[in-house]
């Protein structure tokens, strides 16, 4: 079967130079305004932290480390459910902070929270007072993951 196309035609020189043309354009339209950009490094590579709740008080694995992204992984050792909360021991006026809470963690399992702090005073609680409280003590800034191979 034979399709009939009408229409322009093109001579073969013509056509070359339509392509020619189009990929010229395509080249200027894809060199940008040529402001230089500032190369932001990359955060910190995130650090693990770990926690367990006892009966009777929290404990948490390191408990001093620098400003930037955590993983911090929990254990529940009690024999009931407990709602694990991460949160900046600010002073008054000393700016938002953050609070990160955990789902529900059952007994004898586990939960991840992650975050991104900055330095200061942190506590690690559940609710009640019945489990003491571990604080966390964040100093300055890790240094940049910048230079780490495969991050993600």
């Amino acid at each position: 079967m034979r399709c009939r196309h009408e229409g322009i035609r093109l001579r073969a020189g013509e056509g070359r130079a339509l392509a020619a043309a189009a990929l010229v354009a395509l080249a200027v339209a894809g060199c940008g305004e040529g402001k230089a950009r500032p190369n932001e490094n990359r955060p910190p590579a995130p650090i693990t932290i770990t926690a367990s709740v006892a009966p009777d008080r929290i404990s948490v694995s390191p408990g001093r480390f620098g400003a930037g992204p955590v993983r911090l992984i929990v254990v529940n050792l009690t024999g009931a459910a407990q709602q694990v909360t991460l949160q900046s021991a600010l002073e008054p006026g000393e700016g938002p902070g953050i609070s990160r809470q955990t789902p529900p963690i059952d007994p004898q399992d586990t939960a991840t929270l992650a975050a991104d702090v900055q330095p200061g005073r942190y506590t690690v609680s559940v609710r009640g007072g019945a489990i003491e409280r571990a604080t966390l003590k964040v100093g300055a800034e890790r240094p940049s993951a910048q230079n780490d191979l495969l991050q993600p």
